[in-house]
């Protein structure tokens, strides 16, 4: 199925659609500020060891992120950081940024990697930050990648519904989406280490 969504106008049936699918354990790829994104609810065991079928990984070696609605949302999950980390989170999201961060107990042993640490996302979509905050649980965030050598990753959603239609419940149009990933941020060790560039400019809020 697919269901086109609009930032102005978010259809309050289809968002039921949807919260209802993921309550069910379904699967759905929805748009971001970057690439799209497969995704299921993080606390469904079933769900996410579903995505990490479809992506070909072993659960405990995926480097899923968690996609949340806000700031406050993620320190549900998340150990206490510092002010200094505060202050830069919260100038850069919503944004194309992962932030890895340590993990506490709230995240399912299923995450569990040796440095105990998650990555997370607040993307600068209303789409889906409304979906999440609707459904109230955060999100598995895995990129949709493109089989051509060209184009990294699908930007089409309605070639991504061809593509995974018999793999997922639901595709979200949300319009094309970019072409280039987030950029990842270690803030693990209270440091700032850039692992990955992407579309996001740390310089810009530091």
């Amino acid at each position: 199925m697919i269901i086109k969504l609009y930032d102005e106008n978010i259809d309050p049936r289809q968002l039921k659609l949807i919260t209802e699918c993921l309550k069910d354990g379904g699967l759905i790829i929805y748009p971001t500020d970057t690439v799209y994104a497969l995704g299921c609810d993080v606390l469904n065991r079933s769900a996410v060891e579903k995505v990490a079928q479809i992506k070909g990984v072993k659960v405990e070696k995926a480097d899923f992120s968690f996609v949340f609605h806000n700031l406050s949302h993620i320190s549900d999950y998340t150990q206490q950081f510092d002010t200094s980390i505060f202050k830069l989170l919260n100038k850069a999201l919503p944004g194309p940024f992962t932030f890895i961060l340590p993990a506490n107990k709230s995240v399912p042993k299923l995450f569990h990697n040796k440095k105990k640490t998650i990555g997370i996302r607040v993307p600068d979509n209303k789409i889906t930050r409304t979906i999440v905050s609707e459904y109230g649980n955060p999100l598995i965030s895995t990129s949709i990648h493109d089989d051509d050598e060209v184009i990294e990753y699908t930007t089409d959603p309605e070639l991504i519904h061809e593509k995974y239609e018999d793999k997922v419940d639901i595709v979200i149009d949300g319009g094309f989406g970019n072409n280039e990933a987030s950029t990842v941020v270690d803030l693990s060790d209270g440091n700032i280490t850039i692992l990955r560039q992407g579309l996001g400019i740390l310089e810009n809020y530091i």
